[in-house]
């Protein structure tokens, strides 16, 4: 395949929501082999693997649509339009955890799902303050500090499922800011 190949041929974006729209790709492969590809298109996403002063995770339970259940997972979210993406993780991380951010320092960006959506997860791991004294978790989280042994064991058992997250603790992993056995 030369240079040229494949070619984006025309794009349909319809918008589903405010953070969600369904992104409709003509791709040309070669000359008139075309195919319809769909990506769904979101701000980017933010992961935090954050550890207190006292050397715990803390991770956060909510219900998830998608699953039909509740999930426990990294504090994290969508980047806002136009937030520099450092501010994003410490508002983030305040806001579902309570933890202010005291270090950050950039795991990474990767491609969260490349077949089928077009933004990219930020990976952080950040060293918090002390939780501020007033916090109230967002309405339907709950946070749990939790050792990096507990973590490891809600992995392996299946209770810790996001793998964005799973990548996020790899590379915190990775870059020695933290081990999982």
């Amino acid at each position: 395949m030369s240079d040229e190949w494949p070619k984006i041929r025309s794009r349909d974006i319809q918008r589903i929501s405010p953070w969600v729209e369904l992104v409709a790709r003509a791709v040309e492969f070669s000359p008139g082999e075309t195919e319809i590809y769909h990506a769904v298109r979101q701000q980017d996403y933010l992961a935090i693997v954050a550890l207190t002063p006292s050397g715990h995770f803390p991770i956060v339970h909510q219900y998830r649509p998608a699953l039909e259940s509740f999930t426990w997972e990294l504090p994290a979210g969508l980047a806002e339009p136009g937030e520099d993406i450092v501010e994003g993780c410490r508002r983030e991380l305040l806001e579902e955890t309570g933890y202010p951010t005291r270090a950050i320092y950039p795991l990474g960006v990767a491609a969260p799902c490349s077949g089928r959506l077009s933004n990219r997860i930020h990976s952080f791991f950040v060293e918090t303050g002390e939780r501020v004294a007033d916090f109230v978790p967002e309405r339907g989280i709950s946070v749990k500090l939790v050792t990096a042994d507990e973590l490891v064991a809600m992995v392996k058992s299946g209770d810790f499922v996001s793998q964005l997250h799973l990548g996020s603790l790899l590379l915190a992993e990775l870059r020695s800011f933290i081990t999982l056995r």
